[in-house]
């Protein structure tokens, strides 16, 4: 039977009268199937895109079993737990599940490195039922027996594989050794390989598996582009297309730190609003500029992989790699941040010579073919696309809006012919990976 709205979902009217409040009518695909399943008891191995509702698929069936047993009046113990790569995505996760379990009065915590751990711990020894952390910040605590995962009763990987990718493998091993068993444990993840199944295998207990897209596919809702480009002309050619372009909000991915700054300062030189987030910056300069972003008072948002998993708008029209990754999968995490809840999106890739090789992984995982293209004219305001394949980037002279001083030449990178399109096995030869 297909679940045509959430009120045909098993969750209490307290959950039933959230969601409308907050505008949800119909459930999709990932909650469709995986709700259920979760209520009933089940360990969860579940594939969906970026951008698919996964936190409401598994914080509704978990606050609805929670609901179900009053925690202790003395000392709310932690219940379950929500592990995550990033801070930005900690954050996201914990005000949504916060939100959902507000009528059934459910305390929501999130932990994360980039601050101070006192604040974090007096807010702990308040109580929560829900912890939302990443590996590293809730391998301290549990260290230092700031907390304790003894009366845990559910437990989440969710981004899995980006956790793999930001190697938490080992800090994922410990924490597991701290978890009370037995529990219920749900992994999800928008990329599965090997190592993923691995880690399911290794961790859950006989799981139902879910999967609403095709295995490492992008959505249909974006329409990708590629365009060839001398390294060295990414930035002019980039705004150019911004501003011949009239583009409006774009999330840029640059592959290093010190290429975004440099690409946020040609940008501001040319008058574009344009901001940066990534490992070096602030807690508090992220936050800040995340956002400005989702409010739409910043146009262009440029970023390393950090973002990726921890940035929800539904209507972003554009993501652009400015550096195409060398890790394939990163390319479906990346342009997930577009197309979603219904919209359409565009995902714009500068690819230089060296560049190539990365494109073509790129199109052997999602089993699509991108055509690379020359950078596209402007005919009475508007990009013409041409029809011919590129074969060689070609220098475009941009012009300027004024006076700009010279831009630096950008660091240069060379093809890593190392890096594999699937992880190996996170165990090494227990499950017949390599280490």
């Amino acid at each position: 039977m297909t679940s045509k709205n959430f009120s045909d979902l098993p969750l209490c009217p307290e959950l039933q009268f959230t969601l409308q409040e907050l505008g949800y009518k119909k459930p999709t695909p990932i909650q469709e199937k995986a709700i259920p399943l979760v209520m009933e008891g089940h360990d969860l191995l579940a594939e969906a895109q970026t951008g698919t509702g996964k936190t409401a698929s598994f914080a509704l069936p978990i606050i609805e079993k929670l609901s179900k047993k009053a925690p202790d009046p003395k000392y709310r113990s932690i219940r379950a737990l929500v592990l995550v790569p990033t801070r930005e995505l900690a954050i996201q996760v914990a005000d949504n599940t916060l939100e959902y379990g507000r009528a059934l009065s459910m305390r929501v915590t999130s932990v994360y490195g980039g601050v101070r751990v006192e604040n974090q711990v007096r807010k702990l020894k308040r109580g929560t039922d829900i912890l939302v952390a990443t590996p590293g910040r809730l391998l301290d605590l549990l260290q230092q027996k700031a907390i304790d995962l003894e009366s845990l009763e559910f437990m989440v990987l969710d981004e899995a594989d980006r956790m793999l990718d930001l190697g938490f493998i080992e800090p994922i091993k410990q924490i597991m050794d701290y978890a009370a068993e037995p529990r219920q444990t749900l992994l999800f993840s928008a990329t599965a390989d090997e190592s993923t199944e691995v880690l399911a295998e290794f961790y859950l207990n006989d799981p139902k598996k879910v999967r609403v897209a095709t295995r490492n596919s992008t959505s249909h809702q974006v329409k990708q582009f590629a365009y060839a480009v001398d390294n060295s002309d990414k930035a002019d050619v980039l705004s150019y297309l911004i501003s011949e372009g009239q583009w409006g909000q774009a999330l840029v991915f640059v592959r290093t730190k010190k290429r975004v700054d440099e690409l946020v300062q040609y940008l501001q030189r040319e008058k574009i609003d344009a901001g940066a987030i990534h490992g070096d910056k602030s807690q508090r300069e992220r936050i800040r500029m995340l956002d400005e972003f989702m409010r739409g008072d910043l146009q262009i948002l440029v970023a390393t992989d950090v973002a990726a998993r921890g940035l929800d708008i539904d209507a972003l029209p554009m993501v652009v790699n400015y550096d195409v990754p060398n890790v394939p999968e990163d390319y479906v995490h990346r342009i997930g941040r577009t197309g979603r809840a219904g919209e359409m999106g565009q995902a714009v890739s500068l690819v230089a010579p060296v560049e190539k090789e990365f494109l073509n992984r790129i199109e052997k995982l999602i089993k699509q073919k991108i055509k690379l293209r020359p950078v596209p004219r402007v005919e009475d305001g508007q990009l013409i696309e041409s029809e011919f394949v590129a074969t060689k980037s070609k220098k475009r002279k941009v012009k300027s809006k004024g006076k700009v001083a010279k831009r630096q030449t950008v660091e240069s990178y060379q093809k890593d012919d190392s890096i594999k399109s699937v992880r190996p096995s996170p165990f090494g030869n227990k499950f017949g990976g390599d280490n």
